[in-house]
């Protein structure tokens, strides 16, 4: 592994796409979940939003303790 490959997989994030995926509703979705309550596009979250994007935290971080694993390895 070369130090670009391991910045840029630390610096990896879980992406919109990923996001709408996992909760079953379009990219769109979620960024307007993102906005401010005042605006007038604002959504609100679907129910259960909590548990679908602690499991992509905890997939992410699995992600990075592999990638540290791998780092102290060689």
């Amino acid at each position: 592994m070369t130090i670009r490959d391991a910045i840029d997989e630390l610096g990896a994030r879980v992406t919109h796409e990923e996001i709408a995926r996992a909760l079953g509703v379009s990219v769109a979705s979620v960024r307007q979940y993102r906005l401010s309550p005042d605006a007038q596009a604002h959504r609100s979250p679907p129910p259960g939003w909590q548990k679908v994007l602690a499991r992509l935290a905890r997939q992410r971080g699995k992600e990075l303790k592999a990638l540290a694993d791998r780092l102290e390895q060689t």
